[in-house]
């Protein structure tokens, strides 16, 4: 019998030689920015469930890493902002994939007067062994890849992530992430495992993985339904709901008292003075909301004040917060 890994490239070579729309459902437009134009047949090879491409991240000419090249669309994107040779690699190990990418690129630069194909630097490689050096990329990107994995292979795929990350560089993921429990049959399924259905972890679960590595701060900048294993198609009692998440993860120091998670939280303070000092570094004027992490919403309200208001997670972070 294959393994769930095996499997998964089979999937990836037929998905490359035929183009599967249905294989991953993003959940984002695909971005409209000035003279990018998108080959079709990117579009369809666009095996993603979020994306994994935001300006915010692409400050300063990076070097990007983005694993698991797809139709090569992300790559495509991200050298928009860097326009330099050699500035994206793109690692796969599946080579028809890798042959797809490489032509849906050729193609781009028929289309695009900014764009060159040496911006570009593929390489073949595993997520969990990255043909890349130590601290030598700013911005590592995946989507809808590591939900494949299975836990050891999940944790060794982040760790390598960790390991080519300059300090402060950032993770970028788009996976799906499940708050169900999966039946252990359908976990099991190679097949589904790897067309992205039943791999899912949950949120909390897949945060804490990023952070036992020793990323400071994390963001989850969106989190949205993706996918249900339903009763009148999987074999399960109740209906299961999977969500894409995108999350940035930050590789800055580590604070004593632990990583600073940030899910969508803000707080107002509404008493009677002009601001309200925590003692903590934060201080809160009156009526002006300011994002904060979980771990600084859990010790304000600890205090147990009548006049601060702490919100639910929204699951979306984009800045400007407390830390």
């Amino acid at each position: 019998m294959e393994s769930y890994l095996e499997t998964t490239v089979d999937v990836y070579k037929q998905a490359a030689l035929e183009p599967d729309k249905g294989l991953c459902c993003t959940t984002t437009p695909v971005w409209q920015l000035p003279g990018l134009h998108v080959p079709n047949k990117m579009l369809e090879m666009n095996y993603g469930c979020g994306s994994t491409v935001h300006p915010r991240d692409l400050a300063n000419d990076p070097t990007v890493l983005y694993v698991g090249v797809g139709g090569g669309m992300e790559l495509f994107q991200f050298s928009y902002f860097t326009r330099k040779p050699n500035s994206v690699i793109g690692v796969d190990i599946v080579d028809e994939m890798m042959d797809a990418c490489s032509e849906n690129l050729i193609e781009a630069e028929k289309t695009n007067d900014w764009f060159k194909r040496s911006f570009i630097d593929l390489r073949k490689g595993s997520a969990l062994d990255l043909p890349i050096e130590d601290e030598s990329i700013d911005v590592a990107a995946q989507n809808c890849l590591f939900n494949i994995f299975e836990k050891a292979d999940l944790a060794i795929a982040l760790k390598g992530m960790y390991r080519v990350l300059k300090p402060n560089g950032r993770l970028i993921l788009s996976d799906p992430v499940c708050e169900y429990s999966i039946p252990e049959h359908l976990r099991k399924d190679e097949q589904l495992r790897a067309i992205c259905i039943s791999g899912a972890i949950s949120l909390n679960e897949y945060i804490q993985q990023i952070t036992d590595l020793g990323f400071g701060t994390i963001e989850v900048r969106a989190k949205r339904p993706y996918r249900l294993l339903d009763p009148n198609h999987y074999n399960v009692d109740d209906l299961i709901t999977i969500e894409s998440v995108e999350i940035c993860a930050i590789k800055d120091p580590m604070p004593e008292d632990g990583p600073c998670v940030f899910t969508g939280k803000t707080v107002i303070y509404y008493g009677d003075n002009e601001y309200f000092d925590d003692g903590q570094g934060h201080t809160l004027y009156i009526n002006q909301p300011l994002a904060v992490c979980d771990k600084t919403a859990g010790a304000l309200k600890s205090l147990n004040r009548n006049d601060i208001y702490i919100s639910e997670s929204t699951w979306y972070y984009d800045g400007g917060g407390c830390c």
